[in-house]
């Protein structure tokens, strides 16, 4: 059984079949029969499992395993006095309403890569990077709970999957690395 952590970098597509105009998973990923356990759209970047394994695929990836998966995300503006308590919900999207969730603001993380192409910056509008915590995953979950709360995102970084996380698997975007399979639980459990 194979798993792989990728450092997904942005306008990458979560895909292997070829892409008109962007860059896919087969520029970096050269494993055969390895396919992403879940997506990350083309403008978020961070961590990103892959297996060979159907089970664990969907182990990591299917809403109903509740596998916590962990974003940093730049905001345009600062955050109003209920915004975070309404992130962490349940909040109605529309379509559906979020599971309760962490959501909390945080310093700039030191650590981050710079993303290329750089975010715009504008001195007359602050940013806000908030770290959320989510037990599901839906299309474009995160930028739409914090554009709902009045904090459009501007960059989008998944930080942690489950156990494994880029603090303690260090990788920069385009990077991967194998890990043994039967550590996903294992260090999942020693988090909690």
């Amino acid at each position: 059984m194979t798993l792989i952590l990728f450092n997904k970098p942005f306008g990458v597509m979560c895909q292997f079949s070829p892409h008109p105009s962007r860059a896919t998973l087969s520029e970096f990923i050269r494993t055969p029969g390895v396919y992403p356990a879940g997506r990350l759209d083309a403008d978020s970047e961070g961590l990103l499992l892959l297996t060979d394994d159907g089970a664990l695929q969907k182990r990591i990836s299917h809403p109903d395993s509740k596998k916590r998966k962990t974003y940093i995300a730049q905001v345009d503006g600062r955050p109003a006095p209920d915004a975070l308590a309404r992130l962490r919900g349940p909040l109605d999207l529309g379509d559906f309403i979020t599971r309760p969730c962490e959501a909390s603001e945080i310093e700039a993380p030191e650590w981050l890569w710079p993303r290329d192409p750089p975010i715009r910056h504008r001195a007359s509008i602050p940013v806000t990077w908030l770290a959320l915590t989510l037990s599901e995953g839906k299309n474009r979950q995160v930028r739409r709970m914090t554009a709902a709360v009045g904090l459009p995102t501007l960059r989008l970084v998944r930080i942690a999957i489950g156990g494994f996380s880029l603090a303690s698997h260090p990788l920069l975007p385009g990077e991967w690395r194998y890990v043994d399979a039967a550590d996903f639980d294992a260090e999942e459990s020693a988090r909690s």
